[in-house]
């Protein structure tokens, strides 16, 4: 096992330059099977005997060029993936730009690895949960990518079956389950992150504020596993609810807890302002005591009360390697939604060469070093949740300002 976890960091891993194919996800550094030697991109737009279509428009690709294209490469891994190709609005633009995504993937580094065979979800859970259902139980993908729709992914983590394939789901603020894995960056991997910047600079004591009514376990345990790193210790986690203000949470803190170093606030679907305005009255942050926020705050406009605040997310501007490949292929700039889908097929063709088409186990995908990708550093637990490392930055005049390149709860 340690060979081909070693194995698999170093066909995802390498510098941190983005000059181009010979960067991180480096095609060169698979090998592939005897007689199947890997193409260079250009070659590789071939797939199925179609010609991929460029996006000239400065856009992503068209739903109708994405559904006339719905098997790429020629290699002897099945895998099958999931995307919202043809739902309106946002939606389906993010569906279109992991297509686009997959398709750069497959020609650096999956097309004679892989046969990718692309569904089109239409942005409809429960149509995504019974393609989603038929994936797993047809007996031929080795791995299935996606869905991205929550329900569908939440309904796969359900289901029973040793003998299922591996789902690399693309779903937002899905917790991920046993062998449904979340691939997407979590609310309680921010908090875990920024938690463990932090302690890293010497803080020792934290609370943690959560959502009132909120499933909270998955938050605690992973700040508090990620300050144990660092000698810090989790004292309390308290809910907060906005009906009041946040005014009595604020208040228990200081009767619960003397002096803590670190306040992190965790928001899930809602929003932070109330219990960040009745900190902001108790003087937090300050001098004495750092506030911390998460990923999901960004969801929202960003608003005074941030100001101070320190945030490990993913930089959305930033995609590592494959950013000016991409753009000079798609012409337009990639975002995290790229990322992750070329992240997932390369991923997917790093083990399809290590291991062969059936070495798509849970000892591989959970090993705990870990890959490298586009997104940075990332494994996937036992429990189907991600950890990732990531920029931490600090809220100043409203901006995100970068303090640290990299950081990680784990």
């Amino acid at each position: 096992m340690g060979a081909i976890a070693l194995g698999l960091v170093a066909t995802l891993c390498g510098c941190q330059s983005k000059s181009g194919a010979s960067d991180v996800l480096d095609p060169s550094a698979i090998t592939a099977p005897a007689g199947q030697a890997g193409t260079p991109a250009a070659s590789a737009q071939q797939a199925s005997g179609q010609t991929l279509a460029s996006a000239t428009s400065g856009g992503p690709t068209s739903a109708a060029a994405a559904k006339a294209q719905l098997t790429l490469g020629a290699g002897p891994t099945k895998v099958a993936m999931l995307l919202p190709l043809s739902a309106p609005g946002s939606t389906g633009e993010n569906g279109r730009k992991m297509y686009d995504g997959a398709r750069l993937a497959m020609a650096d580094l999956g097309d004679k690895l892989l046969t990718l065979t692309i569904e089109d979800t239409r942005g409809d859970s429960g149509y995504a949960k019974d393609l989603a259902v038929k994936a797993i139980t047809s007996g031929t993908a080795k791995v299935v990518i996606g869905p991205s729709e929550l329900a569908a992914a939440q309904h796969l983590a359900k289901l029973s079956g040793s003998k299922r394939p591996p789902v690399l789901a693309l779903a937002d603020n899905f917790a991920g389950g046993p062998g449904v894995y979340s691939v997407r960056l979590s609310e309680a991997d921010s908090a875990a992150a920024g938690a463990a910047a932090i302690a890293s600079k010497g803080a020792r004591k934290f609370v943690l504020m959560v959502p009132s009514g909120a499933d909270s376990s998955p938050i605690e345990s992973r700040v508090a596993n990620a300050l144990s790193i660092y000698g810090a210790t989790l004292a309390v986690t308290l809910p907060y609810s906005a009906t009041d203000g946040g005014a009595k949470v604020v208040s228990d803190m200081g009767s619960l807890v003397e002096a803590p170093d670190a306040v992190v606030v965790a928001c899930g679907d809602g929003s932070p302002i109330a219990v960040l305005s009745a900190l902001k009255a108790k003087g937090i942050p300050g001098k004495a005591v750092t506030l911390i926020g998460t990923d999901r705050w960004l969801e929202r406009p960003m608003d005074p009360l941030y100001e101070g605040a320190y945030i490990a997310t993913l930089d959305e501007g930033e995609t590592g390697p494959i950013a000016d490949r991409f753009k000079a292929t798609y012409k337009y700039q990639p975002d995290v939604n790229v990322a992750y889908a070329y992240d997932m097929v390369a991923l997917s063709a790093g083990i399809a060469s290590s291991a062969g088409p059936d070495g798509f186990s849970k000892r591989v995908l959970e090993n705990a070093t870990g890959f490298r990708g586009s997104t940075g550093l990332f494994r996937f637990r036992s429990d189907g949740s991600s950890q990732r490392s990531m920029p931490f930055f600090k809220v100043e005049k409203g901006q995100l300002k970068l303090v640290e390149k990299q950081t990680a709860g784990f």
